[in-house]
């Protein structure tokens, strides 16, 4: 289950109001209409969204959707978390069998983690599960990448397109140079189209496929984590040293809050059982 990340829009968000900040202190109010020019947006985007279809198909844009979709949301499931899970299911594994498990497949909402604990039921070999989860995670790699290659090439197309802009804004003024009084603002209108594509490409779209590549690399982590987890579970480990196991992929300040939130557990379950 996924949940908002707030950071990307804040992000954006700050950065537009940075450089309306910039308009409005050196040209007041009115200065930012000198800076709305509908037609430089035309060209910047449009030319943008051309570009990208010609150069992927229509699959490959829809990742991109997806792709962005995942800049703006957040696992709900921290590393702590999921160790804790993979214990409490080895216990229970260990104490009822693997088959008790099944029990608990239909409360799981990470479909990775519920795949492997069904192949772990059916009997799979460890060996045989490493392999099958594995390429999962190469292929969710690859269809992230895929996404993110399409962001990377809007921030790569969107300056070259407020070139293209500037530069016809350039031969109509050029065009017109009987009237001096007006080169000023033409040239102004012009350098327009450079501004949007500059803005877009260093504020929404490399950002944003910066974010998507350390997303993409926190997922396979935790993804490989979870292998370790399902192994661990589906080969009867003692709760304790697949705890250690896990535990080795977590930080200094994961395992403290790891370490804290178990001594919590172990102080309810005294007071229970005084009660």
């Amino acid at each position: 289950m996924s949940r908002r990340d707030i950071l990307t829009p804040i992000g954006i968000t700050l950065g537009f109001i940075m450089i309306m900040a910039g308009i409005m202190f050196n040209g007041g109010v009115g200065g930012i209409r000198s800076f709305i020019q509908a037609t430089s947006v035309f060209i910047v985007l449009g030319g943008t969204i051309a570009a990208l279809l010609v150069n992927f198909n229509m699959i490959e844009l829809k990742l991109a959707y997806r792709a962005v979709k995942v800049s703006f949301s957040k696992d709900s499931m921290e590393l702590p978390d999921l160790i804790r899970l993979f214990v409490k299911l080895s216990e229970r594994a260990r104490r009822e069998g693997l088959l008790a498990l099944e029990a608990e497949v239909d409360e799981l909402e990470d479909p990775f983690i519920k795949k492997g604990i069904l192949l772990s039921v059916d009997g799979i070999e460890p060996e045989v599960i490493n392999d099958i989860m594995s390429a999962e995670v190469s292929a969710v790699e690859e269809r992230h990448q895929r996404g993110r290659a399409i962001v990377e090439k809007a921030g790569e197309y969107s300056p070259a397109w407020g070139m293209i802009g500037t530069l016809i804004g350039l031969i109509l003024m050029l065009e017109d140079l009987n009237d001096p009084a007006t080169l000023g603002p033409q040239m102004a209108v012009a350098l327009l189209t450079t501004l949007y594509g500059t803005f877009l490409a260093n504020l929404v779209f490399l950002p944003m496929a910066g974010k998507l590549a350390n997303k993409t690399d926190q997922e396979i982590f935790k993804k490989q984590v979870v292998i370790e987890g399902v192994i661990g579970v589906q080969s009867g480990q003692n709760p304790k040293i697949l705890e250690e196991k896990l535990s080795a992929f977590l930080s200094d300040e994961e395992k403290e809050r790891l370490t804290e939130v178990e001594e919590e557990q172990v102080e309810e379950k005294e007071e229970a059982n005084e009660a």
